[in-house]
């Protein structure tokens, strides 16, 4: 009986470890998946940043240290900076208006035409 037990021990722990490894293989393979989605959002015309943010950090959590991961920082950061520095515009690239506290009307100017037709005298004919 202590030899089965002897054998036993062996193949049990052959089989956790390929339990183990089967999910690491599983952890990497979603994190590389999250990774994936995390540049398909950047990519989008309004990415969720937070949500990018998110699954990059998944995919150094898993131990992934691959161009893609940092391929999907540096589209964060330009993403996030772009962000800064269209704050405040409109869609065609001009600044906002501020909106003002109440209806502030101006004068209206006469217009130059009427201004120098009122300045000239008749002229006198003889």
């Amino acid at each position: 009986m202590a030899i089965e037990a002897a054998l036993i021990k062996p193949v049990v722990d052959a089989l956790m470890a390929l339990f183990r490894e089967s999910s690491d293989i599983k952890l990497k393979r979603d994190a590389e998946k999250a990774l994936r989605e995390a540049i398909h959002e950047l990519l989008l015309a309004n990415p969720d940043e937070n949500k990018a943010q998110a699954r990059i950090a998944i995919a150094k959590a898993a131990g992934i240290l691959s161009e893609d991961v940092v391929l999907a920082e540096d589209m964060l950061n330009k993403t996030r900076a772009a962000k800064v520095k269209t704050a405040g515009k409109a869609s065609t690239g001009r600044k906002r208006k501020p909106a003002t506290a109440g209806p502030e009307t101006k004068p209206a100017k006469p217009a130059k035409k009427a201004q120098a037709a009122a300045k000239k005298t008749p002229s006198k004919r003889s």
